[in-house]
């Protein structure tokens, strides 16, 4: 996310309101200048109690929340519960290859959808998932492919867990 500073918004099409933006960053590594803070709703929720960087985010008009597991990681799963509670029932996720990998090893992933770009780009290329290596394919996650659709020059792929 320092990478690239994404809004995390709806852009390019009519909408009538704005998703709650879920920053997980265990350490509340946020910039207080992000992008994502200055429109809209963002929620931040780490792991620690890191005071002043917290004070900082909710003076840049974050909500935080503190939800920590036995690794000083965010506990995905009680964050999947409070956003139920929040009522929110449809969560898409823009993250790298740790907290995907960790949403699906908490099992709280039902749904994957996968933009494929026609690009090589070889083994320096990040994974989608990390994830323990296997020793048996029988131990691979399976998925179900429902869609695939052309986007462009790109391959749109929606897949059930």
């Amino acid at each position: 996310m320092r990478d690239d500073d994404p809004q995390l918004n709806v852009r390019g099409v009519d909408t009538p309101r704005q998703p709650l933006k879920i920053v997980v960053d265990s350490k509340f590594e946020t910039s207080p200048s992000a992008r994502l803070l200055k429109e809209g709703q963002t929620l931040v929720v780490g792991a620690v109690n890191a005071a002043m960087r917290i004070a900082s985010l909710r003076e840049a008009g974050a909500e935080t929340v503190i939800m920590p597991n036995e690794h000083s990681k965010v506990e995905l799963f009680k964050l999947m519960e409070e956003l139920a509670r929040r009522e929110l029932n449809e969560i898409h996720v823009e993250a790298g290859t740790k907290l995907n990998g960790s949403l699906l090893q908490a099992g709280v992933v039902d749904e994957l959808l996968v933009y494929l770009a026609p690009s090589v780009i070889g083994d320096s290329g990040r994974g989608m998932f990390h994830l323990p290596e296997i020793t048996e394919l029988s131990r691979a996650t399976a998925l179900k492919i429902r869609e695939v659709e052309r986007v462009g020059a790109d391959l749109r792929i929606l897949a059930r867990i």
